[in-house]
């Protein structure tokens, strides 16, 4: 029942893929019983909302501001990218990608694109 998009597939793929690794990521010190990443879609304003919501530990308030940035990760690992790669998507898409951080219960980015009016 959602509305149809325009959109390059694997484009998309690469955003929800990224979103959910890093949900995954995000869960490694969760009690296995309380692990669950969630991926939602919702019809909004016209076109679609999705959300991908894990049950980490949240983003700590000084990595907040800086989230989106090229080359800035809070994994030791990461090389910074990811994010900015998907907002870059989403954008090129004329969408909006967003999140909402909930200390001690996780996060949720969640990401809207406009319908193709058909």
């Amino acid at each position: 029942g959602l509305p149809a998009l325009m959109a390059d597939r694997v484009m998309l793929e690469q955003v929800l893929l990224n979103l959910m690794r890093n949900g995954m990521d995000a869960m490694q010190a969760t009690p296995m019983e309380r692990k669950q990443l969630v991926v939602s879609t919702a019809g909004a304003d016209g076109g679609i909302m999705v959300g991908v919501a894990d049950h980490g530990s949240g983003i700590a308030q000084d990595a907040v501001e800086h989230l989106f940035e090229p080359f800035y990760s809070t994994k030791p690992e990461g090389m910074g990218m990811g994010l900015n790669i998907c907002r870059s998507i989403i954008e090129l898409h004329a969408g909006r990608l967003w999140f909402e951080s909930r200390p001690g219960a996780g996060s949720v980015f969640s990401f809207s694109l406009p319908a193709t009016g058909t």
